[in-house]
């Protein structure tokens, strides 16, 4: 038998099958090669009775990780995306599944030996090996212990004491790997409402994929819940899609509270031990939930009932880095693929999600009330100008200020919702005008004041604070736009006995940090939190009674036809915050636009009033969901490759255009960020509509895999999120 295996390479020369001798092993199976000179990782994705090739050295086979089902959604993105087969493939695979050792983690573990009585241990230790006794009491007491725990306990020696006397047993225990933390939540049974049992039976007893339109706070989360329950308990699995990490512990939370050890987490917060032990229990039966971020649609379950992804709008869904994908399409390939239903839910549903329901395509259900006895919160519409004029140089209104400190004065929390990190977006000369940026990226750099450093937020690099310009020497440095960090500074200013918490990029690097941070606030150890769009989305804080909105119109004006979009969805889904339990909310937006149809809106929580008059903005402008936006990025470290590559891709394109005639657009430019990383970046940008766009994309695809080379990188973006 003849194996066709793609090996563990990821380069564009390779990307093809070689072929290997092997037995009749399944395809999906994961074998050892050789390859050139070095034994490596293969994956059979196909067999064949015959090869062109003579002398074919053999495959051994090692395991089989890949289901068929698995396979075919492979295939369909690599044909999607004009992805790299081994790229793909390694979405799929823990990292610990890419080397040819074992990858179970295990661990030296000492109980005490049976064949003989503590007593009659303790003599053989002898009195005068005190920290031998301790030793042996504890690990008896305890049942044994692993012995890297030990040693750090107890000292090296006082352990090889142990073990030379041979008073202990030593074996190897695998030991599972412990994800992230949960926030505790009751196994209460909640009664369903009217609204979410409908939405429920409706789900269960229908196909295709469902749009859950609900309010924040209208018990979306239950009928998910209640889906899931209703599959396993047909003997189906099923996997729920969160947009951040930072929603994992309390979604993990509530889930395992109700489903217990058959939940598994899989996220990028994990190390490459927690991954493959959660991977494991879901390919071997023991978990049959899958919970976590868009790569949590790659779970290795089988007979899916039901693919559920929260707050389907989030731009997270939407992979910007290689291999780039669209979670929401893979969910829908393979929740057809295994029968099931694709369940969507948000407050601010996507524009084009929205409109397929409205045209029938989705079915719609809509959730149009709170599940606690209160109305969404009242939004205060702030005019920043206004306060300006009064003299308010302050980053918090009159208003807010008084109702931050009502709320705290009442045992009350609040949150603070700025979508910018840092203390400082830019830092500027006043006498030259110079600005600060990084020497790898076309960026401004931001300023920390915790760390008083300079950082680009792209590419990771620091710098030391400037106190004199660079440029002509100057003392007048300017620092600009506020982030996150400047705004704990000027509440302790103003509330100085004020508890606050940080949450934003910076604030969460560490493992768990995103469980302390929310567990902490949960248990009201901090008064307000302070945070980026990771506060924004899904947590659930019922002693939460204010919010306050900083700079609500900083992304109106970005060059993105889905800015009003946008702002729309981060006002609406951070107002959702207040007022979840018992207590009435009050929401105050801060802005410098305040008659803008956007806040308009918002402050009604009107998404139909604003849906209507967004899609008809982009009917006449004809974007997307009216075109598909192609975006085609060439990066090189040298600027003459990237601009003979974007030429060359441009010139081809023309061509499609002429004979197609199906472009609304076309244009090629340096990127708004011309470099990055140490990278030159040129791009390609145009509109296509829809009826034609699988055959002209594919052109596309075709024409970039001719100028793809090892001096310049080539990617297609299709409606992407982020045009820098």
């Amino acid at each position: 038998m003849i194996l066709e295996v793609i090996v563990d390479i990821s380069t564009n020369d390779i990307d093809r099958t070689f072929d290997y001798e092997g037995d009749d092993v399944p395809i999906g199976s994961r074998v050892v090669v050789e390859f050139g000179k070095k034994r490596i990782i293969g994956f059979v994705i196909g067999k064949k009775e015959k090869s062109d090739f003579a002398n074919l050295k053999r495959a051994t086979y090692i395991d089989s990780p890949v289901s068929p089902e698995q396979l075919g959604l492979m295939n369909f993105m690599r044909k999607t995306y004009n992805l790299r087969y081994i790229d793909v493939i390694r979405l799929f695979i823990p990292t610990k599944l890419r080397e040819e050792r074992d990858p179970e983690y295990t661990r030296k573990f000492l109980t005490v030996d049976g064949t003989k009585s503590l007593d009659e241990i303790k003599q053989i230790i002898g009195n005068r090996a005190q920290k031998q006794q301790e030793a042996i009491d504890y690990i008896a007491s305890n049942g044994g212990q692993f012995l890297s725990f030990l040693v750090a306990k107890f000292g090296v020696s006082a352990i090889n004491g142990l073990r030379e006397k041979g008073v202990v047993v030593e074996s190897d225990v695998h030991e599972r790997s412990t994800p992230l933390q949960t926030l505790k939540r009751d196994n209460k049974h909640v009664v369903l409402t009217d609204a979410q049992r409908s939405a429920v039976d409706e789900i269960m007893h229908g196909k295709g994929t469902f749009l859950i339109h609900g309010v924040t706070g209208s018990g979306k989360t239950e009928v998910y819940e209640t889906v899931i329950e209703k599959m396993r308990e047909q003997g189906k699995s099923a996997i729920m899609l969160v947009p951040e990490i930072s929603l994992t512990p309390q979604m993990l939370g509530l889930f395992r509270a109700r489903f217990g050890d058959d939940v598994a987490i899989l996220h990028s917060g994990l190390n490459s031990s927690e991954r493959y032990d959660e991977w494991k229990r879901l390919k071997t039966g023991k978990a049959h939930i899958a919970i976590g971020a868009r790569s949590a649609i790659f779970a290795p379950l089988s007979n899916i009932g039901a693919i559920i992804i929260d707050e389907e709008h989030d731009t997270s869904y939407l992979s910007e880095s290689n291999p780039r994908y669209d979670t929401k399409r893979v969910a829908q390939f393979r929740a057809q693929a295994n029968g099931g239903v694709l369940v969507l839910g948000s407050a601010t549903p996507d524009m084009e999600t929205y409109l397929k329901a409205t045209e029938g395509k989705y079915h719609l259900i809509t959730l149009k009330n709170r599940i606690s006895k209160h109305a969404l919160p009242e939004m205060e519409i702030v005019d920043m100008t206004q306060e300006f004029r009064m003299g308010n140089r302050s980053l918090f209104s009159l208003p807010l200020q008084e109702a931050l400190k009502d709320t705290i004065a009442r045992g009350e929390q609040a949150m603070l919702f700025l979508n910018r990190r840092g203390f400082a977006s830019f830092i500027k000369c006043k006498e030259c005008g110079y600005i600060a940026k990084c020497e790898d990226c076309d960026i401004s750099l931001t300023y920390h004041k915790e760390d008083n450093e300079l950082k680009c937020h792209y590419c990771g690099r620091r710098y030391h604070a400037l106190t004199k310009c660079p440029n002509c020497g100057s003392d007048q440095i300017k620092q600009g736009r506020i982030g996150t960090e400047k705004v704990v500074d000027e509440l302790k200013k103003l509330i100085p006995d004020v508890r606050v918490l940080r949450m934003d990029n910076d604030t969460t690097v560490r493992k768990d940090s995103y469980f302390k941070i929310l567990s902490a606030f949960g248990n009201k150890e901090a008064d307000v939190l302070v945070g980026t769009q990771m506060i924004a989305k899904g947590h659930d804080f019922g002693n939460v009674t204010l919010v306050g909105i900083l700079e609500a119109d900083a992304a109106l004006y970005f060059s993105d036809y889905r800015s009003s979009e946008r702002t729309f969805q981060l006002i609406t889904q951070v107002a959702g915050r207040a007022g979840r339990a018992d207590k009435e909310g009050r929401v105050i937006l801060q802005t410098y636009a305040p008659k803008h149809y956007v806040f308009r809106f918002g402050k009604n929580y009107d998404y139909i009033g604003f849906w209507k008059k967004e899609i008809n903005t982009r009917m006449v402008t004809k974007f997307p969901p009216f075109t598909k936006v192609v975006r085609v990025l060439c990066t090189a470290v040298n600027e003459q490759d990237v601009v003979d590559t974007t030429r060359n891709i441009y010139k081809a394109i023309q061509q499609v255009e002429k004979d197609n005639g199906k472009f609304v657009y076309l244009g090629a430019s340096k990127s708004p960020v011309t470099k990055m990383n140490g990278l030159c970046r040129y791009q390609i940008l145009m509109r296509v509509v829809p009826d034609e766009f699988e055959r002209i994309i594919e052109q596309i695809y075709a024409i970039t895999d001719e100028n793809r080379s090892k001096k310049c990188n080539v990617f297609v973006e299709i409606n992407p999120q982020s045009m820098i």
